[in-house]
């Protein structure tokens, strides 16, 4: 199960969210919090990131950790995979997301999360750890590789933030090869296998070549996410 957040992470009014994805888990929730967008911004940033984390999962009775894998050396720390891997909720922050792709690509925390949700646990990413889980994130000067669980699918967060004068330019750089999703704060896109649901307080936009449709909250029409 993947979850896209658009905002919001880790704050009270996403506990009724998060209280969704751990009833979706069949074990006790087992909870990993990785700052790893975060990685350039500082040891003051990383350790609010991690303690915000810990208090969230913590109030939602979860078993959790915040584990330091903030840059290329600690992604492909042996023990920290390990640490991850014995998780069954992997929670990636928010911050740079082409630096987060580019820690985590190919990297044994990588490898510890895919094990995870072949397990069948949740990888839920907020804001930049959205953003890295489409086909293509857009980051100056041009399009990044992502990790490609939605193809086709280009994930915009924060997007009830954005003025439409930055919407409308970015939806042209797609030139319809992309479907842009759009993920208003506090609020989540669930997918699980080819099945999406909106959970959270928003909405999610889904505009591609056949038009722009708000979503809220329950299931989303199959195949809405088809490319293009």
């Amino acid at each position: 199960m993947i979850a896209l957040v658009g905002s919001g992470e880790y704050l009270p009014a996403m506990e009724p969210v998060d209280r969704y994805l751990i009833g979706q888990l069949n074990r006790p929730p087992r909870v990993v919090c990785l700052p790893t967008a975060a990685g350039r911004e500082g040891s003051e940033r990383i350790a609010y990131w991690a303690r915000l984390g810990v208090e969230h999962f913590t109030r939602l009775e979860a078993v959790v950790a915040s584990l330091p894998v903030i840059d290329k050396e600690s992604a492909n720390d042996a023990l920290l995979a390990d640490a991850i891997a014995a998780a069954n909720f992997v929670y990636l922050s928010g911050g740079k997301p082409d630096y987060l792709y580019n820690t985590l690509e190919g990297s044994l925390a990588w490898e510890a999360i895919l094990a995870v949700l072949a397990d069948g646990g949740i990888l839920a990413g907020c804001s930049a750890g959205a953003m890295i889980l489409g086909e293509k994130f857009y980051g100056f000067p041009g399009w990044k590789p992502g990790f490609n669980f939605l193809p086709g699918v280009t994930v915009i967060p924060h997007f009830d933030e954005i003025p439409e004068s930055i919407v409308k330019p970015l939806h042209l750089l797609t030139r319809n090869d992309l479907t842009m999703l759009g993920i208003e704060g506090k609020t989540v896109l669930v997918q699980c296998g080819e099945q999406y649901e909106v959970v959270g307080s928003g909405g999610i936009h889904v505009w591609n070549k056949r038009g722009k449709t708000r979503y809220t909250s329950g299931p989303l029409p199959i195949a809405v996410l088809g490319k293009g």
